[in-house]
Parts: C-alpha cells; structure tokens; sequence
C-alpha cells in the first residue's frame, strides 16, 4: 500500500457539519440539481442550479476523449500520475483550476495489482453546493482508467484559519469569512435576511454565527428562541459565551438582560467592541453581522474592528429605499468591503393568477447596475415570512422547500461562492517572487498584473516613519535602501491593503491602490521566460 499526498490546498479550508439544522434544511442531491431557480446576475446572464452543474460536466466531459485516447499509454506512467491526470478533469468553476491544482486531493493511496483506488477531496467549505457533484465525477473519472476495479471518494472539509487571524482580537481569530447585512435604513426586512441566510448556511453544513449589531433595538431575540435567552460570563477568561440555537451560535445586547439601550453614541460603540471581540465564537466558517441603519461610529467602529469579508444589501423598491441604501454601498466601497448581492425584500405578491407590485419595481436593479453588485434576489411578500420572525422560528427552518427557503438557498451558494472568490483573490493579491526577485501584484476583479521592484516599494512608504506627518519631508532616504532588500513576510490586511515585513523589522502597510502606482517593472513576462 503506498500513501501519496496531492500538492497542498492554496485554499483556506473549512470542517464542520450541522446535523441538527441540517435535517430540517438540506435537499437531498438528486433533487436538488434538478431545481432550476434562477437568480439575476448583472449583465442578464441567468445562473441556475442546472448550469453550475453544466460548468463541471462540460469540461469534464471535453477531456474524456483525450483520456480515452490516452489510455493504451498508462503503462508509461506511474498509477498515481494516471489518477491524478484524471481527476485534473474536474474544474472548480469558482476558481477555473482543476481540483488536483486547487489542492483537494489528499490521501491518495494505490493497490494496482487489485486495481484499487482511494483519495480524499478536501473542499474549502463544508458548504460547498456541488459537493455531491465533486464526489460523482471524481468517481467516473478514475473509474475510466483501463485498470481501476474500485474507486472510494470520501469527502471532507478543512478548517480555515483567517487570513490575517494575528492581527485580531482574540475571539474573531478562529472566524473564516464575515458577512454584513446591511440596509442602511430601518424596516426594509435586514434582520430577517440577516437570520435565515445565517441558517440557510448552517442548513449547507457550515458553522456559523448571528451577531445583532442594533444595540437600540436588537431585533434577534424576536427572531430565535433559544432555550437560554441569557448571555453567560466566563469569570476566569472574563468572555462572553454566546446563547444557541439549532446549532447557530448568537449574541445580541438583547440577551444582555437589559432590553434595548439608551445611551450615547460612544458609549454604544464600546459595548457593540465589547460584545463581538470578547465573545468566545470557537471555530466558525461564517459569522453574519445584522449592521444597525445608518453609517455613522457604530458602522464605522464594526468595520474597523472586524476585517468584513463581503456585504449583503437589503433593500425595497421605493426609492427612498434607493437612496439610503446608495450611502451604505459608497461606505463599504470606501473601506474596500466587496458587496456581493443585494436583496429586494417585499419585492411583490401574487394573486388571482397574477404577480403585483405594490411599491413599484427597479429599487434593487438600480442598485445593482450602478454600483456593479453582481447578484440581485427578490424576495416575495409573504405572510410566514413575517410570522415566522415573531414566532421565534426562521423562515427557512419552518418551511426548508417553499419559495422562500429556495430564494435563501440562492443566496446562500452566492454568499459561499464569493467569499471563496474573495479570500483568494486576497491571499494571492500580492507576492514575492524570489526567482525574479520581483513583488507581484495581480489586481482583484481582473486579469491585471504587474511587477514592481522591492526597494522601489520600499521607498514610497507614507508612514510617519518615511514621511513628516508635519510638513511632508521625506524623511527615508533614496540610499537608506538598499537595491537588493527583499521583503520577509507579506500578508493581507483586509481587502484594502498588504503589510510587508523587511530585513530591518520595519512593517510597512501598502494600500492595494497606492501599489498601483508606483513605478512597475517592464519586460518581466520575457525574463521568466528566459528563466
């Protein structure tokens, strides 16, 4: 028996299930590939169940005549080589690399004289929706091969750790992704979305978080009905443990025990710090944030304090929603917090064979095609909705197969898919290359880019280090940098910026857009080639 290991996951991966969430939300396989409910992406371009399935079939179905044609010649390669050739079939259409490249396949072990083959896919999230996809077709795939009597695919999802978890506080290290729902106005429904795509996500097999953010008036203790309604000290640790609820974590001021606050802008500030950095959260893969309206401290506080991975913007059709909603997405757009879907609630109703539309139409459009939000869901004017978040019991929860539970799974693979997209884009924005002796930086949401000389980047450091915060002298020299200095450590900070740690201990952080303008490196793509 040989034990081989694939290259190691590029990916943060994430483990965990919710058993007793999951019996009340998840589809089983066969049925829900056949769901065809469709969201609107920007551009029309329609993404359904049926063609995210596609994506994999098609590519994986265009390498199997080359496989096929290939595979008299097997014996002039090792087994392994031959499985891993197979599997390197299957596309993740979220990253567009094949599975063996991604790094999911582990523990890969070969008995050839039997004509036995066993592997591992270790996916990024325990969420992930074609995972039962993922476990087809790397079966079909190896079983091609002329001398395979046996595949056995186990899955299995790793825990990630957050890509700048060193620099937090110590109860949102152990946090993945976190997701802000916001409105920026009262009343449109952001709690409500807020909740039941928190268990729409666990219901995927995700471990995840609620935290209620409205400190005047925390909507959460409606909306759950956990058995323990009040929060716990640790006396020892001085933490918060947090209330639970079918296997979904939650804090809100709420659980407090002192009802809604009246108090001051910045003592409310202290106590929403206080609530989401000293509460004992464990592992979890996603922590949904219910943002109070408005973009004043507490916003700007709970932005800074928490490195937010995406936003969700809720919203109506009035146009009044419009314009509240447009101050929320410039917020987010200014601290570099990509909002990956809005959510037109009470969007319309349907009756006598017709669908109405009461507070008339294009609220979210409009906000989707001015500011470029990729995903647009509407959510219907339904009267469960509305009880089921009085009644203590989410929407998606109590009725996992209607119209409603379907729209939140929508979400829910958005929400997954992005934040993928989005933690790559950012641990891979900017590296060294040491061959070239080289920073690269590759500009997210494009196929840009370019290479810029290390003492080059050195030298445009803004800090009050470099530069008098007074008068602007540059107080770094051209030649206290030496043209060889090559950085030691780079790492993300948010999605804004990137610290780099030199020779001489100095951590200088390099904003995305400032790295855009320096000077770049020419004639780079010639001389890898010539390496």
């Amino acid at each position: 028996m040989q034990l081989l290991h694939a290259p190691s996951s590029p990916h943060l991966s994430l483990r965990s299930s919710n058993a007793q969430l999951r019996g009340l939300l998840t589809v089983k396989s066969s049925s829900l590939f056949a769901i065809n409910v469709s969201f609107r992406p920007r551009r029309g371009h329609n993404l359904t169940w049926t063609s995210y399935k596609r994506a994999i079939l098609s590519s994986s179905e265009a390498r199997a005549a080359s496989l096929e044609a290939g595979a008299s010649e097997a014996s002039t390669g090792t087994a392994e080589d031959d499985v891993l050739k197979a599997l390197s079939q299957i596309i993740d259409p979220d990253f567009g690399t094949d599975i063996v490249t991604c790094g999911f396949v582990k523990d890969l072990q070969i008995e050839e004289t039997l004509g036995e083959v066993s592997f591992r896919l270790e996916l990024t999230t325990p969420a992930c929706p074609i995972k039962d996809m993922f476990e087809q077709k790397a079966n079909e795939v190896v079983a091609m091969l002329p001398w395979v009597k046996n595949v056995k695919v186990t899955m299995s999802a790793q825990p990630a750790k957050p890509i700048f978890a060193g620099q937090l506080p110590a109860g949102l290290q152990t946090i993945s992704n976190t997701v802000a729902v916001s409105s920026c106005k009262g009343g449109v429904g952001k709690s409500t979305v807020a909740v039941n795509l928190a268990y729409t996500l666990a219901g995927m097999g995700a471990r995840v978080g609620i935290f209620d953010a409205d400190v005047y008036g925390p909507s959460l203790p409606t909306m759950v009905s956990p058995e323990n309604r009040l929060l716990e000290m640790n006396p020892e640790k001085r933490t918060i443990i947090p209330t639970e609820y079918m296997g979904v974590k939650l804090v809100s001021f709420g659980f407090a025990g002192q009802g809604r606050a009246i108090m001051r802008g910045p003592m409310v500030s202290g106590v929403i710090n206080q609530l989401l950095t000293t509460t004992e959260w464990g592992e979890l893969d996603y922590l949904v944030i219910d943002m109070p309206p408005g973009t004043g401290d507490i916003q700007l506080t709970l932005c800074q304090v928490v490195p937010l991975t995406a936003a969700v913007i809720v919203t109506t059709p009035q146009k009044l929603a419009f314009i509240d909603v447009a101050k929320g997405v410039r917020m987010f757009s200014k601290l570099k917090v990509p909002c990956v879907a809005v959510v037109e609630n009470m969007s319309h109703f349907d009756a006598d064979g017709k669908r109405y539309y009461p507070f008339g139409r294009g609220s979210g459009s409009q906000v989707v095609q001015q500011f470029g939000i990729p995903h647009l869901f509407d959510l219907p004017i339904r009267p469960t909705l509305s009880t089921s978040g009085d009644s203590g019991m989410p929407e998606v929860a109590a009725d996992p197969l209607g119209e409603v539970a379907k729209t939140f799974q929508n979400l829910g693979v958005c929400v997954v898919q992005q934040c993928a997209k989005i933690r790559q884009q950012v641990s891979t924005a900017v590296s060294y290359d040491k061959s070239i002796k080289a920073i690269k930086v590759k500009v997210p949401d494009s196929d840009e880019e370019f290479f810029l000389h290390p003492a080059t980047v050195r030298r445009n450091d803004r800090s009050a280090q470099s530069v008098d915060e007074w008068t602007g002298e540059q107080k770094l020299q051209y030649a206290d940098v030496p043209e060889d200095i090559e950085p030691e450590e780079i790492r993300p900070m948010g999605n804004y910026a990137v610290s780099i740690t030199w020779p001489d201990g100095f951590n200088q952080i390099a904003p995305y857009d400032q790295l855009q303008t320096i000077e770049r490196l020419v004639d780079v793509p010639q001389l890898m080639g010539q390496l």
